[in-house]
């Protein structure tokens, strides 16, 4: 079985396409994906995809793109996830790519974050873009390896991913893994402990090869693990093993289907 680690199910061009969505991860032997919060007022709807799929899961969070939104707070975000169908908060970071002016919002919105991971013992779901050293002295000084949590959709050097193992974090590939111009990214593929690592989709986004250009869907995270095995030389089934062992450890809370 492969776990899709990170993806926005709710999201346009997937929800009017559930069924379809579904089917096909039964059909590459997909068998449980973690839904992504990015906003407080679309949280219900991720939620809901959780309680009606028993090999759903959902996180709450708000993404640091998002400004015209509601802001969280620790107590409402902690009240949001205690849920059973909630296993991680997030998507939560830092991401001076859109926000150039590295707005003090946003690091004080990703403090929130750590803080209510840490109250509920429930992990982190980061987001990191042109901020690596900022997210980095952020879950140091929060005490983020204190909730663990993962560095979804890594894109950074292996400098920034070993700081990450050493706070006890996993570290995530996309389908930009695939791709390739993605040469030091593949690097990072090769090096980071193969207990460590998890595969993700972040659908709608980053279709991995052969897919790429189209809408993603969870379905497609086997062709990330088929990369990652043919970096690494082992056999796909040892990655299919190891990454969805990684991701019943790390998310703790989400029961493994029988």
């Amino acid at each position: 079985m492969f776990v899709d680690s990170h993806c926005h199910l709710d999201f346009p061009g997937l929800a009017e396409r559930e069924d379809e969505i579904l089917a096909t991860m039964a059909a590459n032997g997909v068998g449980t994906a973690l839904c992504i919060g990015v906003r407080l007022e679309e949280f219900p709807r991720v939620r809901e995809l959780a309680e009606r799929h028993a090999h759903l899961w959902a996180s709450v969070g708000v993404h640091p793109d998002n400004a015209d939104c509601e802001e969280p707070d620790v107590a409402r975000l902690v009240a949001l996830a205690d849920h059973p169908r909630v296993v991680a908060i997030g998507e939560t970071g830092l991401d001076y790519h859109w926000h150039k002016d590295a707005p003090e919002w946003q690091r004080e919105r990703f403090r929130v974050h750590i803080r209510a991971a840490r109250a509920t013992g429930k992990p982190l779901v980061v987001h990191t873009r042109n901020a690596a050293a900022d997210t980095l002295r952020l879950m140091r000084e929060e005490g983020a390896g204190e909730a663990g949590g993962v560095m979804h959709c890594f894109t950074e050097s292996w400098e920034v991913a070993e700081a990450a193992l050493e706070l006890g974090f996993y570290i995530s590939f996309s389908g930009i893994v695939s791709f390739r111009n993605a040469k030091e990214l593949k690097e990072v593929a090769r090096r980071v402990p193969l207990e460590r690592l998890l595969i993700e989709t972040d659908s709608p986004y980053l279709a991995p090869v052969p897919h790429r250009g189209k809408t993603n869907e969870p379905g497609w995270v086997v062709h990330v693990a088929e990369e990652i095995a043919r970096l690494r030389e082992l056999p796909l089934a040892q990655v299919e093993q190891a990454t969805t062992d990684n991701f019943f450890r790390l998310f703790r809370h989400a029961q493994r289907p029988a």
